[in-house]
């Protein structure tokens, strides 16, 4: 959402690399970049000015004026004045000393209030909780009945006494206060240790909304109001939570739809304005879409600083401990690494969801957007596919696939050969350095890596799904290949030998010459070396 405003501050940092020392008439010209770029991204005009009042002041005082590195110090300022703008801590739900904890959703239709209950619902969960859903909408059509569903997929029961209306023309008839205070004792009775309740919403902020809103909170006694706001909407974002934060006393704010393409500035107006901490992200429509929303972290996402914590967390989630277990001590015996490996290595990446999402987690990503924008969610399936059509020995031995046995594995797998061939060539490149890492020799650097144009994460081999990319030198013709094994056991047998012989020979001359490894010196040329005229005297 915020790929824009990422990209126009990226740039406006450039221009202050480098510099020994930066002139006011720098800084302002930083400043009304960054001005520019904050209301590009639709962020609230009263946030902007107070912003960029505060970062000019830090960045005209001392700690840049003396600091080694000027231009990296008025980052650092930028990217603590967007911690503080986002809510400056990170805030969780605080859970009542005497169960059950009411949490109270609110805020506009069609904000996803519904959606989320069920995320939070799931979430609460998998933490050991035991979360009662209560619907309480009872005016938008079919919302008691996708709250159903919701908890069904999330596990999660559903207090819904009341079916709700299921057409615009019906005219609304229960109590949601009622529901409300029933939900709350049904989940005393069956002892549920945290109350949902998903209340209804308005096109519009209205007086019997809010009314709505403040009886069913006074009636159970919420201990969280989430306000749930559409982080599209634009500035109207900023005048729906003050109307909000003045009608309910909403104490945390969920930030929905995180994922669009809208600008999404105003959202990070909300916390500023109203003084309450935004407290979850929801990214989507899946239950594990949904995350604890950290200032620091998604500040430095803005920056294009990466969010490797948020990466860290997501694959200690998901990640199969026995199967990362078995694989440290694959490296620690220094066994080769398989094809076997390298799918259960990408069914683990899957596990931890998006692709796009995970790279994008990465610092410098914003440097890939076009390949990360190109990226084919659907090619790690047909990789799965192109391995499956493997035979066993094939997995753990592929030097033997030869052409015909390429043509066999694309046609049982239902791809070209092409692609046959650059998984073949992408599990070389990681086969390669999974051996590196196992001698203790680091991440090397693996073609298209290391900022090349159009080339893939440095350290890593190409991705499925990842164009190969502009710029990358192709190999010599006749250089940096080696001859393929042929799939002839008989066949291959032979050329082992001749080439155990070839190291023989080539040892024994190494022995016989001189103690650099020359062949002799009746077997130097100097003129093989190429030296300017008149150098081969100081060699003789």
């Amino acid at each position: 959402m915020f790929n824009s405003l990422s990209d126009r501050l990226t740039a406006t940092f450039k221009n202050l690399r480098g510099k020994g020392r930066l002139t006011e008439a720098d800084i302002d010209g930083t400043a009304r970049e960054i001005r520019r770029a904050l209301l590009d991204a639709d962020v609230a005009v009263p946030v902007v000015r107070e912003f960029i009042a505060r970062v000019k002041a830090r960045a005209l005082g001392s700690e840049v004026a003396e600091a080694l590195n000027p231009g990296q110090q008025v980052v650092k300022i930028v990217n603590e004045e967007l911690v503080g703008i986002l809510g400056g801590q990170t805030r969780e739900l605080q859970f009542a000393k005497q169960p059950p904890t009411i949490i109270m959703l609110a805020g506009l239709q069609g904000a996803g209030k519904t959606t989320l209950a069920g995320k939070l619902a799931y979430r609460l969960k998998n933490q050991g909780h035991t979360p009662l859903l209560v619907a309480c909408d009872l005016q938008r059509p079919n919302a008691v009945n996708q709250l159903q569903v919701g908890g069904r997929r999330a596990g999660v029961p559903v207090y819904a006494p009341h079916p709700g209306v299921s057409s615009e023309e019906e005219t609304p008839t229960g109590d949601p206060v009622g529901v409300a205070r029933d939900g709350v004792a049904e989940a005393r009775e069956k002892l549920h240790d945290v109350v949902i309740i998903d209340t209804a919403g308005r096109l519009g902020v209205d007086s019997e909304l809010m009314q709505q809103a403040a009886d069913v909170k006074a009636a159970v006694g919420a201990h969280e109001v989430l306000f749930v706001i559409d982080a599209m909407i634009g500035q109207d974002a900023v005048t729906t939570a003050q109307a909000f934060n003045e009608g309910v006393d909403f104490t945390g704010v969920v930030l929905s739809k995180l994922d669009g393409d809208a600008r999404g500035g105003a959202a990070l107006s909300v916390a500023s304005v109203t003084g309450k901490p935004v407290m979850y992200a929801s990214t989507g429509e899946g239950l594990k879409d949904f995350e604890v929303f950290h200032p620091d972290r998604m500040a430095r996402r803005i920056l294009d600083m990466g969010d490797v914590l948020s990466l860290i967390e997501q694959a200690e989630a998901s990640w199969d401990k026995a199967e990362a277990a078995k694989m440290a001590q694959k490296f620690a015996d220094r066994e080769d690494f398989t094809l076997e490996d390298f799918l259960a290595q990408m069914q683990q990446l899957k596990k931890m969801g998006s692709m796009k999402k995970l790279l994008g987690m990465m610092p410098g990503a914003q440097g890939m957007r076009e390949q990360l924008d190109q990226f084919d969610e659907s090619s790690i399936g047909r990789v799965e596919a192109i391995i499956y059509s493997m035979t066993p020995h094939e997995r753990v031995a592929p030097k033997i696939i030869n052409g015909s046995r390429r043509a066999r594995i694309a046609r049982g797998s239902g791809v070209h050969v092409s692609e046959v061939n650059q998984l073949l060539e992408r599990f070389t490149q990681a086969q390669k350095m999974m051996k590196k890492m196992a001698g203790g020799g680091g991440m090397p650097q693996m073609p298209g890596g290391g900022g090349a144009p159009g080339g893939g994460m440095p350290g890593m081999p190409g991705m499925p799904g990842m164009g190969a990319g502009k710029g990358r030198k192709k190999p010599a013709k006749g250089k940096g290949k080696k001859k393929a094994k042929s799939g002839n056991p008989a066949r291959a047998a032979q050329e082992a030998q001749e080439a155990e012989r070839r190291k023989a020979e080539a040892a024994k001359k190494r022995m016989d010459g001189s103690s650099f490894g020359a062949a002799g010196d009746d077997a130097f040329d100097p003129a093989q070396l190429n030296l300017p005229k008149g150098f081969e005297k100081y060699l003789k």
